[in-house]
C-alpha cells in the first residue's frame, strides 16, 4: 500500500491533484482543506495517502495533515459512507465542526452537507461518536484558537516529531511574521523551532 507520495505538482483542482514521483504521475483525488493548502504549481509537494482498492480498480485519496486522513478513514468506516461521500463531507465542513456535530448528534447540521441524507447522518452519529474522541480538534463549545490554517501547520509539525508546545510557540510568533497561508506558516514555523534547537544545543555545549 502507498503512505505517502511526495513529488511535484503537475495539476491541481478542488478535488484531485497529478503528483509527479519520479516521472511517474500519480493521480490523487483529495478534499478541499487540502486543495487550500497545496502550494503553487510545479512545487514540491508531500501528501499522505490512503490507499482504496476494489475489485475494478486502485484508487488514491490524499492529504496534507495526518488529522485529515485519520477522519477520512473514521468517516469510511461508517456504513454508507463511501470514499466518494467521505471527501464531500470533509469538503462541506471543517473538522474543527463536524466532530463536534458527530459527538453531540447534531444531525441538523450534518445533513446541511451536500450528500448527506437523514440515515447516513444518524449512522455516522452512532458508529463514530465514540471513535473521534482519539482526534485532536477544539471540544464542542469552546472558540478555536487557530485558524484553519494553523490548525493544519501545528498537525504537520507534531507530525513530523516537534514537542506540541514548542509547535505552538513557534506558530504564535509565525502568526505575526508570517502571511495567513499554509506554505508560508510552515516554513515560518520551521525557522523558528530549528533556531530554538539550535540555541539549545549551544546551551547545552556550553553547560558541559
Amino acid at each position: 500500500m502507498i503512505g505517502s507520495l511526495r513529488g511535484t505538482l503537475i495539476d491541481k483542482r478542488p478535488n484531485q491533484v497529478l503528483l509527479d514521483v519520479v516521472g511517474v504521475g500519480y493521480q490523487v483525488q483529495i478534499p478541499l482543506s487540502t486543495f487550500a493548502g497545496l502550494g503553487s504549481l510545479h512545487a514540491e509537494v508531500t501528501l499522505l495517502i490512503h490507499t482504496h482498492v476494489r475489485e475494478d480498480q486502485i484508487a488514491l485519496y490524499g492529504f496534507v495533515t495526518a488529522r485529515e486522513k485519520q477522519c477520512f478513514e473514521l468517516l469510511i468506516s461508517a456504513s454508507g459512507v463511501g470514499p466518494s461521500l467521505a471527501l464531500k463531507i470533509l469538503s462541506g465542513m471543517s473538522i474543527e465542526n463536524l466532530v463536534p456535530a458527530i459527538r453531540k448528534g447534531d444531525v441538523a447540521q450534518l445533513v446541511r452537507i451536500p450528500g448527506v441524507g437523514r440515515k447516513t447522518a444518524e449512522r455516522m452519529v452512532v458508529e463514530l461518536r465514540d471513535k473521534l474522541a482519539a482526534l485532536d480538534v477544539p471540544e464542542a463549545g469552546k472558540p478555536a484558537t487557530r485558524s484553519q490554517v494553523e490548525s493544519d501547520v501545528a498537525s504537520a509539525l507534531e507530525n513530523l516529531g516537534y514537542d506540541v508546545r514548542a509547535v505552538e510557540k513557534a506558530i504564535e510568533k509565525g502568526r505575526s511574521d508570517a502571511a495567513a497561508d499554509f506554505e508560508t506558516l510552515l516554513r515560518a514555523a520551521l525557522q523558528l523551532l530549528g533556531s530554538s534547537a539550535m540555541q539549545k544545543t549551544a546551551r547545552a555545549g556550553r553547560d558541559e
